[in-house]
């Protein structure tokens, strides 16, 4: 892990995907994650991420359910301040408490800053919150201090000078190698001990579901290997990555995740196979017009608008070539509530032309996504019939 002199599993648990309550979509179900959380545990995941915000705060009560039973003296656990919410230095005292206690733990291993980009930085500098996470240290509260990213490259270094941080968590995948803190920004802080944790291996599902061209590139490889497998394996072989966080919602994908970790290494690659992988993921990036990443950061909209749930449908429907399951993505955008119709604000079930452009959602959003503009085109799109090629290049 870094410097810190430890060994982490080449896996680790992100606590944001967890089974969802059957009614409100945006929480989590309780007994079913807590069994998948240390179906993980005893498989030897020994890191779990989880944040203040994740499921409107059932990710961290979850978790500490998980935790009892002799499980929390077995992992290494960490969360987030919401750095988004917090105006002033009282702030800081008032998440950590809050999340300890949801927790149930006395310490945190990991506290990281969440969400840090330009405005943040400039707000942690403001408050002072580097300070107050030494003096939680001190007081045994937090062992090791840390943050989340979502920039780009310059602001990354930037941050990354400013203190000597234990750890980073970077958004990274075969996608993402030139966006955000960017492959030579996870070399930059490697190169200075400090760990570092990837987020969106799988660009939140999109890299799971390959368009058809992708996935003939994989099958005419004869490697007999899952899209995810392609997409941890590529993390796994740099060296300069710690950890590999997955948001796992079911058994299955625990499973399968720890099967592929098993049979990886740093290096295991070959010149053919990283070939393939850069392959496909130019398909991707010819397909892919809105790049969210369904995180619910933006959610839930005080307008009632299913935000990840329209880009997704935009989405698929720039990787779709069969008229059938086109016409059944425009058919599933209709199904989706219109203004003046049954739009629910507290589960969002909106589609896109419900929006209002009040544009919290894009302040929030850590892709830096313009997302009322990319709204109006989805609604031009799916709700209109207009063709894909005249707003997007």
């Amino acid at each position: 892990m870094g410097s810190l002199g430890w060994e982490v599993s080449a896996l680790g648990f992100g606590c944001m995907r967890l089974p969802p309550r059957r009614i409100n979509k945006l929480r989590a179900e309780t007994d079913e994650s807590v069994k998948i959380i240390r179906h993980g545990i005893d498989l030897g995941i020994n890191y779990l991420d989880s944040a203040w915000v994740y499921h409107l705060g059932d990710s961290e009560k979850i978790l500490g359910h998980a935790l009892k039973n002799g499980y929390r003296e077995r992992v290494k656990v960490a969360t987030k301040l919401p750095l988004f919410l917090v105006r002033n230095e009282g702030d800081f005292d008032h998440y950590l408490k809050s999340s300890l206690d949801r927790l149930q733990i006395d310490y945190l291993d990991f506290y990281l800053l969440h969400g840090m980009d330009r405005g943040g930085f400039e707000k942690v500098k403001r408050l002072g919150l580097i300070e107050k996470m030494k003096e939680a240290k001190q007081r045994g509260l937090i062992h090791h201090i840390g943050f989340s990213f979502h920039d780009t490259l310059p602001v990354f270094k930037e941050i990354i000078d400013y203190y000597p941080w234990d750890m980073t968590q970077i958004q990274y995948n075969y996608m993402d190698t030139g966006a955000q803190a960017t492959t030579e920004g996870l070399k930059y802080a490697y190169g200075k001990g400090i760990s570092v944790v990837v987020m969106e291996p799988l660009k939140g599902g999109k890299l799971a579901d390959p368009p058809k061209e992708a996935l003939d590139i994989m099958k005419k490889s004869g490697i007999d290997r899952t899209p995810v497998d392609w997409a941890l394996r590529f993390l796994w072989d740099r060296p300069e990555i710690s950890t590999v966080l997955s948001g796992m919602g079911t058994r299955k994908m625990v499973d399968e995740n720890c099967a592929y970790a098993d049979s990886s290494g740093v290096n295991s690659l070959s010149e053919a196979e990283q070939k393939i992988i850069s392959e496909v993921a130019g398909i991707y990036r010819e397909k892919i017009l809105v790049p969210c990443t369904a995180c619910n950061y933006c959610m839930p909209c005080p307008s009632g608008v299913d935000i990840p749930g329209n880009f997704a449908l935009l989405n698929n429907m720039s990787t779709e070539s069969s008229g059938l399951r086109r016409y059944m993505l425009r058919r599933k955008y209709g199904g989706l509530a219109k203004p003046g119709g049954r739009v629910d604000r507290e589960k969002p079930n909106g589609n896109a032309s419900v929006c209002v452009n009040c544009g919290r959602c894009a302040e929030r959003c850590p892709q830096h996504i313009d997302i009322p503009s990319e709204l109006r085109k989805t609604h031009e799109i799916l709700g209109k019939g207009k063709k894909i090629r005249d707003f997007y290049d």
